[in-house]
């Protein structure tokens, strides 16, 4: 099973969108997925059910934190690159989905009740995440 699908598989599980994909790419980067399931739960719901940036995208922050991030601190050039790659995972995100945020892509408020139940009764959840899960996994394997 590719990467895309085994996080397709593990969002239907019930794991978040930022687990789904954190998961798919912890262990080629030395973390345990059971680690990567916890470092990324906050994440879930825009941040917290914030419904601010997408945890598809936020996940994605991680694994090119985890490939590419700096480990000493004079390591500028490491350090621009992360940015830059983040900042390309953002652009192609936006130009395939339109936002970042949440809200935005799904069309109501998670951090609400009234918008947690318009996601649930929309199978927004089961129908659009997928999509931007899928995104993000397709996004970071090419190149990021």
């Amino acid at each position: 099973m590719n990467r895309k699908d085994r996080a397709l598989d593990l969002s239907k599980q019930g794991y978040s969108c930022s687990q789904a994909v954190a998961a798919v790419f912890a262990e080629d980067h030395g973390l345990p997925v059971e680690t990567a399931f916890r470092l990324a739960q906050g994440f879930g719901g825009g941040m917290a059910r914030l419904a601010e940036t997408c945890g598809a995208v936020t996940a994605g922050i991680m694994i090119i934190g985890l490939k590419h991030g700096r480990t000493r601190p004079e390591d500028e050039a490491a350090k621009e690159r992360t940015y830059a790659l983040v900042q390309e995972l953002f652009r192609r995100f936006r130009a395939r989905h339109g936002s970042l945020l949440c809200r935005d892509l799904l069309g109501c408020d998670v951090g609400t009740a009234e918008g947690r139940k318009v996601a649930d009764d929309g199978k927004l959840h089961g129908d659009l995440c997928p999509l931007l899960i899928a995104s993000a996994v397709e996004i970071l394997e090419d190149g990021l």
